[in-house]
């Protein structure tokens, strides 16, 4: 095996994503172990967008005209500086942080074109239609470097109400489908 000194400037790219609901802490500690283990740089973003008030209006005349950014966005970057050093703690100092304006797929996928990795989690904090698992799902395909998915049983975060009560209904459906139209034969159990 040959070994390759690599430039301060050559370092590998963790890129991890931080979400403002629950601060992925899993990701967190996953990504900063990563990139201590290959000696590489740790950048945690954050997608951001406007508050609905300084959204510029549809119609002109119609609401304020500011595109955002000013306090809101400071108040914003300072939170994701904050969840960085909640879970971290004093490695955080070595953690580049980057709030960026847009959707979190487009922003995460920006910020990992030039990334040797990506971390995020996939919370639970999901739909029925299961919106996170297809949201790490299409990550997975677009990203132009490997994705790490930190699973709901892997960061501790439980379902929402809805999607346990999505499962309930789910099951009894499928035992009522199972058991409707055939009479003297046993119930199906999923």
């Amino acid at each position: 095996m040959v070994s390759i000194d690599k430039k301060a400037e050559d370092r590998p790219v963790v890129v991890v994503g931080v979400s403002d609901t629950s601060g992925s802490p899993t990701a967190l500690e996953w990504a900063w172990t990563y990139a201590e283990q290959v000696e590489g740089t740790l950048v945690a973003v954050r997608a951001w967008k406007p508050p609905a008030s300084s959204a510029p209006s549809p119609r002109p005349g119609m609401g304020p005209l500011s595109t955002g950014g000013g306090e809101d966005f400071k108040d914003a970057e300072a939170n994701l500086v904050s969840d960085v050093k909640e879970v971290l703690g004093s490695r955080a100092k070595d953690v580049e942080t980057r709030l960026v304006r847009g959707g979190r797929r487009k922003v995460l996928l920006d910020a990992a074109e030039d990334a040797d990795m990506l971390v995020v989690d996939a919370s639970p904090r999901g739909t029925v239609s299961g919106n996170d698992t297809v949201f790490a799902r299409k990550l997975v395909y677009a990203a132009a470097c490997p994705v790490v998915v930190m699973p709901p049983r892997v960061t501790g975060a439980q379902p929402s109400w809805l999607v346990n009560m999505s499962t309930g209904v789910g099951r009894r459906v499928v035992r009522g489908v199972g058991r409707a139209g055939r009479p003297g034969l046993p119930p199906v159990h999923p």
